[in-house]
């Protein structure tokens, strides 16, 4: 995590002394192991595959994406700390050990989060799937209207672009959506393995069919040490599922600073105090991530 944290100036932000603490970030992913580096800070756990009421991760996924967001870094000294390393996270389980899911699941697992937002202070949501499907995943699919139901509940919501690029109109399900916030990979010309496959140029591009202007922001994805399912042990993966928590993270930090902002406040901050690459906007959005100049 060390490069990505260098990159989008996380350490600057610990040293103006936000760490997350009190904002609660609800992961939608494959659950999440108990790892030394959460502590006592995953405050909720509600399982919508197995209907198990233990936290658990028999993928891995979930857990890697939620130290990313939350991680403290106590396994390993502090050199694989996530980016807001005392916020909460609450784990919601829509996908199964292989990382496959329902839509119903996941809307499931929307609902839940509304339901509680208040009970378990959860001002983020993190959604690192999505599907690329173009048979009834358009802006009028079940997928969109959940999250977009969450966002006009108040909570900012975060989903991946997907790994499906460097083609126009790849950007995958629920990141379509006009309200949420959509983030692409900043590094994704760097080679990496998702999945078992080769992928280089992987983030996907906008514009979507509606002709939105898609992703909003881009984020470091490519080869991200965070934690495993496994106890004190960590693991690299490398996506937009990455990029995502990164930034789910940063507006954690944020909204610890400011936490009268509205999801609709983050995003046009967000969209002023992005840097940018000079790449295509359907490519980077409006920039990449610096937590520094987020945070000024």
């Amino acid at each position: 995590m060390e490069q990505a944290r260098e990159a989008i100036h996380c350490g600057e932000a610990w040293n103006m002394g936000y760490t997350g603490k009190g904002v609660g970030v609800a992961v939608l992913d494959t659950g999440i192991f108990p790892h030394e580096d959460f502590g006592e800070r995953i405050t909720a756990f509600a399982d919508f595959v197995q209907k198990k009421r233990v936290p658990y991760d028999d993928n891995g996924h979930g857990t890697h994406i939620s130290a990313i967001i939350g991680g403290s870094g106590a396994a390993s000294e502090g050199r694989y700390s996530g980016i807001a390393p005392e916020c909460n996270i609450i784990s919601v389980k829509v996908l199964d050990g292989r990382g496959n899911g329902y839509a119903s699941d996941v809307l499931s697992g929307l609902q839940w989060i509304r339901a509680n937002r208040k009970k378990y202070g959860i001002r983020i949501v993190n959604l690192s799937v999505g599907s690329y499907s173009k048979r009834g995943m358009g802006e009028n699919s079940a997928l969109v209207k959940g999250v977009n139901a969450a966002w006009d509940d108040g909570l900012v919501v975060v989903v991946a672009a997907g790994n499906n690029g460097p083609g126009r109109m790849t950007i995958t399900t629920p990141g379509i959506s006009r309200k949420v916030i959509t983030v692409g990979c900043s590094d994704d010309h760097k080679e990496v393995t998702v999945m078992g496959n080769r992928l280089v140029d992987y983030s996907g591009r906008g514009p979507t069919v509606a002709c939105v202007l898609k992703p909003d922001v881009v984020a470091p994805g490519s080869c991200i040490v965070s934690c495993a399912n496994q106890p004190g042990r960590y693991q690299m993966k490398s996506g937009t599922s990455m990029s995502t928590p990164i930034m789910a993270g940063a507006l954690a930090l944020l909204l610890e600073k400011e936490p009268e902002m509205t999801n609709k406040d983050v995003k046009l901050l967000l969209r002023e105090r992005t840097v940018d690459l000079g790449l295509p906007h359907i490519q980077q959005g409006w920039g990449c991530l610096d937590i520094e100049k987020l945070l000024k």
